[in-house]
């Protein structure tokens, strides 16, 4: 008898168990650890944004760009 794996889930099972593994990280977000690279990928972006205000998009266009490549 093998071992039950994530991989034998079935793909409802698997979206419950990425919601349950995000739902207990996000319940202590300090324990989350942060790369470098990421922090400083984030400070680019942000200088970026405050250098260039309107180089950034609403969240209603964000979405409507997401849904125009996906047929939604």
């Amino acid at each position: 008898m093998s071992t039950p794996s994530v991989f034998d889930l079935s793909p409802s099972e698997k979206l419950q168990l990425v919601q349950d593994l995000w739902d207990d990280l996000a319940a202590s977000p300090d324990d989350v650890p942060i790369h470098d690279w990421q922090k400083e990928e984030l400070a680019r972006r942000k200088a970026n944004l405050q250098n260039n205000p309107a180089s950034g998009l609403s969240w209603e266009e964000v979405k409507r760009r997401i849904r125009s490549r996906h047929g939604r």
